[in-house]
């Protein structure tokens, strides 16, 4: 894949010349292109491929968060949503949103839509090590928290779900590849609805990190997506919850995309000991708030990671 992001001409003692600049994937990560045509030498043409490295995106990343902070000091409120076109984050370049929404007639797509299942969420949905024969391997743990709105009020009858790598960092998905071994005992998803204090829990087994394709030696840190539909489908709304204390954290231009620390460490659970059960699991709690100042971080359609 090579997709053109610009264009520019030089002329010298060979005469004119259009290079176009582009961004690419190899099977080893994101790699820079530049691919220069000699204009007065039609069939001349020199192509140089440079791979991104971690040191030239955590220099993206520098770069973005100083530009916040620098408009943080002129005035400008804190943002607690990603940059949707954040650099460092190579596909966001290539499919970030350009135009404004539209507006649809949400019954219309309902008549169209995916329903939430063929029959009623089950209690043991909620936990992912039960799902087959054997346990599945890796560290259990529970997730619990509350769903809550911008005042703090819980969100009652929430259907919630979640989907995760297992403990090797694999999902069971024929695009995810990279070697490391699937458990036939663990599918990694689930969902729950809440209660009427907006309380939701999950049993599951602690997911590992796992390499991407953004530029050479990507890495993600350890999450669970969680999606949460509202009323209706077209309310849905995906986000991603985090392990406190992972060292991936400063590296990765998904989670650095949020440019506001306090909004970033919003997605961070907090272990929580009154959760763990003795020789059985740990606990994780994190709550999630849809709207406000301390809403919780939202997903652009269309993320891969």
């Amino acid at each position: 894949m090579l997709a053109i992001r610009g264009r520019r001409r030089r002329r010298g003692a060979e005469g004119e010349h259009s290079t176009r600049v582009g961004v690419g994937r190899t099977a080893g990560g994101t790699t820079q292109w530049d691919w220069s045509v000699d204009r007065t030498h039609p069939g001349r043409q020199a192509v140089r491929v440079t791979e991104l490295n971690q040191a030239d995106i955590s220099a993206e990343i520098a770069a973005k968060h100083a530009e916040y902070d620098a408009a943080r000091e002129k005035g400008m409120p804190p943002l607690d949503s990603p940059l949707i076109d954040f650099a460092p984050y190579r596909s966001s370049v290539l499919r970030h949103p350009t135009k404004n929404p539209k507006l649809v007639d949400p019954e219309t797509i309902e008549l169209a839509s995916p329903t939430f299942g063929h029959r009623d969420v089950a209690a043991v949905e909620s936990d992912l090590t039960i799902q087959h024969a054997g346990e599945p391997l890796g560290e259990r743990m529970v997730v619990a928290g509350r769903v809550l709105d911008g005042e703090g009020r819980p969100v009652a009858h929430q259907l919630v779900e979640v989907w995760q790598a297992n403990s090797a960092g694999r999902y069971i998905h024929q695009r995810d590849q990279h070697p490391a071994p699937l458990d036939p005992n663990f599918t990694g998803a689930g969902r729950c609805i809440t209660d009427a204090q907006g309380n939701y829990r999950f049993t599951t087994i602690k997911p590992g990190a796992y390499p991407w394709k953004n530029h050479v030696n990507a890495w993600r840190p350890a999450h669970i997506h969680f999606s949460l539909f509202g009323n209706a489908f077209t309310q849905r709304l995906v986000t991603q919850m985090y392990f406190p204390g992972d060292p991936l954290f400063p590296l990765d231009p998904i989670y650095q995309s949020i440019p506001d620390r306090a909004a970033r460490d919003r997605l961070v659970a907090a272990y929580d000991h009154e959760l763990s059960s003795p020789e059985w699991s740990l606990g994780y709690r994190w709550d999630i708030v849809l709207t406000g100042p301390k809403a919780t971080w939202i997903e652009p359609e269309g993320s891969d990671a």
